[in-house]
């Protein structure tokens, strides 16, 4: 999987061992990552971080500031192709509601591997789709 050694996606996760898993799941798949642990860290990365991000993988609920609904909106604001993917125990009856076209959402508990196949899956879309 030497291809997507270049791709770079930001994980947005507010427990640490749960960032962990998903980031070593994806560097595994040869993903670059890059961790956010708010909200708002996770703006910040996306306005002023180093690189495109070709995915985003965001809980949805992040404790107090932004949630993961307005980073995934953010994120596509900046590039409409961005594979998002979202990771909640509680919000996914919301998806259809706050969620942006195209993405895809992961209910805990999960394998970390799931989020590879969820994310892998979208941009082999978006790659069809061009």
């Amino acid at each position: 999987m030497g291809e997507v050694s270049h791709l770079r996606v930001l994980v947005v996760h507010d427990e640490v061992l749960v960032a962990d898993l998903v980031r070593d799941a994806l560097e595994d798949a040869g993903f670059t990552v890059t961790l956010a642990a708010t909200g708002a860290e996770a703006l910040t990365e996306l306005a002023e971080g180093e690189g495109a991000i070709v995915g985003l993988v965001t809980d949805i609920n992040l404790g107090s500031g932004p949630s993961g609904w307005v980073v995934a909106t953010a994120a596509r604001e900046r590039d409409a192709a961005v594979a998002i993917v979202y990771v909640t125990g509680d919000s996914a009856h919301e998806w259809s509601a706050h969620g942006v076209p195209n993405s895809i959402v992961v209910t805990k508990p999960f394998a970390p591997s799931q989020i590879v196949v969820a994310l892998s899956s979208l941009l082999n879309r978006a790659g069809s789709d061009g």
